[in-house]
């Protein structure tokens, strides 16, 4: 089974991450998208993310309706902040049978060189490249383990919808009615 990984602190999960990943299936020969759910990333502050629970259970409630998107956990009990190359290791060991790639947003590209263990894994396991706006070109993208994919421009960020929810602004269309629902029982992000 060839398996993208969507890693994201999904704070909240919005259509446009359910956009990409429907893409990633369609277009890049995969048979299950996995939403890796981080608890912390290495790269952002911590301030205004939700606890992982509520964030794993916004995935879950977004995702349930497709059976070849899936939802994980696994990085809740690694040590903080996590590592994209530590989950990648403890997945294949979980799992040897299984093909793992890495799904990131083209301007991730930039940066891909600080990431942790970055050579392990653009060679043992390869990158598909999601389109963003104004991304700068990298000579990475001519790597052969590197592929971009033909999705969708999604500009939509959880930024804005945090935002727009702490001053009172419909996020209906933004986020699935789910997660709309559970946002507004929870009233997440209103201070």
């Amino acid at each position: 089974m060839k398996v993208g990984l969507f890693f994201g602190s999904f704070n909240p999960i919005h259509v446009g991450h359910l956009i990409l990943a429907n893409a990633m299936v369609e277009n890049a020969n995969l048979d299950q998208v996995w939403f890796v759910v981080s608890p912390q990333n290495p790269f952002k502050r911590k301030n205004n993310l939700l606890h992982e629970f509520d964030r794993f259970s916004m995935v879950r409630q977004a995702i349930a309706d497709n059976p070849k998107f899936n939802a994980t956990d696994i990085e809740f009990n690694m040590p903080k902040p996590s590592y994209t190359a530590d989950t990648l290791a403890w997945l294949t060991d979980k799992y040897p049978k299984y093909e793992f790639v890495l799904i990131v947003g083209e301007d991730n590209l930039n940066n891909f060189h600080k990431w942790k263990n970055h050579d392990t894994i653009l060679n043992q396991y390869g990158l598909l490249v999601y389109p963003r706006p104004n991304s700068p070109k990298t000579d990475l993208l001519k790597h052969p383990k590197v592929n971009l994919i033909d999705a969708p421009m999604v500009e939509i960020s959880a930024t804005f919808i945090r935002n727009a929810i702490k001053n009172d602004k419909s996020i209906k269309y933004l986020v699935p009615e789910e997660v709309e629902a559970f946002i507004k029982l929870k009233r997440f992000y209103k201070e």
